[in-house]
């Protein structure tokens, strides 16, 4: 039977935020069991299997892997060992007349940006000055935006004399901060191109001290994962089920119960229903606002009601025969087709080829590509509900334009091609639950307007790429970790627990329809 001080704890979806929280709290001895509505881990940052293929969803390079770094830090707690290795280059970056690597070594960086960009070396220094304070103070527990008293003094534990730098920059952006230094036009569009991806904006609105550790991501550390981005989270699955934890897959959560202002338990798809004493919400504040119904607090249901769409992806997962590609080349591309034009929408987009050496991502012989947009998901809805063929002739119209532009990082991969498969805002939605099928979280420009894991209910939190620091497997790990911290808090010390497998019964009230 289970203890009368267990603390049952739910985790709904098994994102790498979702499953990061419930292994330090498995690690901390409290019950978790984890909901997850597909058939594997990963979400966004998940690997799905077609064809002999895996394809990477979503997200196709980790970071945080380095001392210190988020993931190195949960490896250390949890004692498990990540399946990756590093990378260099990270990238190569194809501006319009001008290709630009992004190494991962210090000193080729410094030698190919002085090159690329003559006289940007101040802006360099002042950036990776940032980007150096930003990382300290990640390394340690930094709630932000602090949410109670607790939060406050972790904030204030976290600063040091070198953080007080940063302050001349709180309200700055990049651009700004590249202005300072006489940046180039060319070297502006470098810059757009890298942001967009990392902090979902361009220089103009980035955030000067996020944009900072960015940018400076690929120095920092970026990794292959043997078996496709989607093996981080199958790690993590498999330490939880390894210490007594449930991880259920084919559970589409329907419904939280919530009564007096608490989550009391869920409903999935398949009948079962499961207490809980806490919550936490691997969704978007949309997702959440939609399971919790009427029982939704106003300010949860206001903040979803003003907030405007976060940006979508169209992404095409492409079979090549590995010979009929060119020798030599970097695993992933960033392609600028005009830097005249704003980004997104085809005129900017990130190829990432599978490593040759991992067999696992596609038959003999063959190779898994990933090439992905951003894109304005309103546009495909709209032509989705209105019926006819426009729906799918935007979608062929992109995948010419994602081909094309792939074309100019990866000569001849059209002819290569041996099989394509397009997903937009829709795919997105269908597999992996996200609302509209927006990806990637917030736009980060500025530290006062940032997203807490706060839901408005006493005992459920957000975490994922929705709570700040936002998008990557690092930055949801961040996450992840600060919400492991809060359940902590609120729920006071552990009891000793049964396995998993021998206290089911007892926990859950599974319906006679079972």
């Amino acid at each position: 039977m289970r203890s009368a001080n267990a603390r049952r704890i739910v985790v709904v979806g098994a994102g790498i935020g979702g499953l990061t929280t419930a292994a330090l709290l498995v690690r901390s001895g409290y019950q978790v069991t984890v909901l997850e509505a597909h058939v594997y881990a990963g979400g966004c940052a998940g690997t799905f299997y077609h064809k002999g293929y895996r394809f990477d969803s979503g997200a196709t390079l980790a970071g945080g892997f380095s001392g210190g770094g988020p993931h190195a830090q949960v490896a250390a707690a949890l004692n498990l060992q990540w399946p990756v290795s590093a990378v260099d280059p990270a990238w190569v970056v194809h501006l319009p007349g001008r290709t630009v690597t992004q190494w991962a070594d210090a000193e080729r960086w410094r030698a190919e940006s002085q090159a690329a960009f003559p006289g940007s070396a101040g802006f360099w220094r002042a950036q990776e000055q940032l980007a150096d304070i930003s990382w300290d103070i990640a390394s340690r527990p930094f709630p932000w935006p602090p949410e109670s008293a607790r939060d406050l003094a972790a904030v204030a534990a976290a600063v040091r004399p070198r953080t007080l730098l940063a302050l001349p920059h709180l309200l700055r952006t990049v651009a700004q901060l590249a202005s300072a230094h006489g940046a180039s036009a060319e070297l502006r569009t470098f810059l757009d191109a890298q942001l967009l991806i990392a902090a979902q904006t361009v220089s103009h609105s980035a955030h000067a001290l996020y944009g900072s550790a960015a940018l400076d991501l690929p120095r920092r550390g970026v990794n292959h994962v043997h078996g496709g981005i989607g093996a981080l989270a199958s790690t993590l699955a498999d330490w939880l089920r390894a210490h007594g934890s449930a991880v259920l897959y084919r559970h589409t959560v329907e419904q939280i119960e919530v009564r007096s202002g608490r989550a009391v338990a869920v409903r999935t798809s398949q009948g079962l229903r499961v207490p809980c004493d806490y919550l936490v919400a691997n969704l978007t504040p949309w997702s959440l606002r939609a399971l919790l119904g009427a029982a939704a607090p106003a300010a949860l249901t206001r903040e979803v009601q003003r907030r405007p769409d976060t940006w979508g992806a169209f992404t095409l997962y492409l079979g090549l025969d590995a010979q009929a590609l060119p020798a030599g080349l970097a695993d992933h591309h960033q392609v600028v087709v005009d830097a005249s034009r704003p980004l997104g929408e085809g005129n900017s987009v990130f190829v990432s080829l599978s490593d040759a050496q991992d067999a696992r991502r596609a038959p003999a012989g063959m190779r898994a590509a990933t090439l992905s947009t951003h894109t304005a998901i309103a546009p495909w809805w709209q032509l989705h509900h209105a019926g006819g063929s426009a729906y799918a002739e935007r979608k062929a119209a992109y995948t010419q334009q994602l081909l094309a532009a792939a074309e100019r990082a990866v000569p001849g991969i059209s002819r290569a091609t041996r099989l394509c498969l397009a997903g937009t805002p829709l795919t997105f939605e269908y597999f992996t639950g996200r609302a509209q099928g927006m990806v990637g979280g917030f736009a980060q420009t500025s530290l006062f307007n940032v997203r807490g894991p706060h839901t408005g209910l006493a005992n459920a939190w957000l975490v994922g790429d929705s709570v700040f620091p936002g998008q990557s497997t690092a930055g949801v790990t961040l996450g992840g970790m600060r919400v492991a911290r809060a359940v902590m808090a609120a729920a006071g010390p552990a009891s000793r627990q049964l396995p998993h497998s021998q206290q089911t019964a007892a926990s859950w009230h599974i319906p006679s329809t079972q």
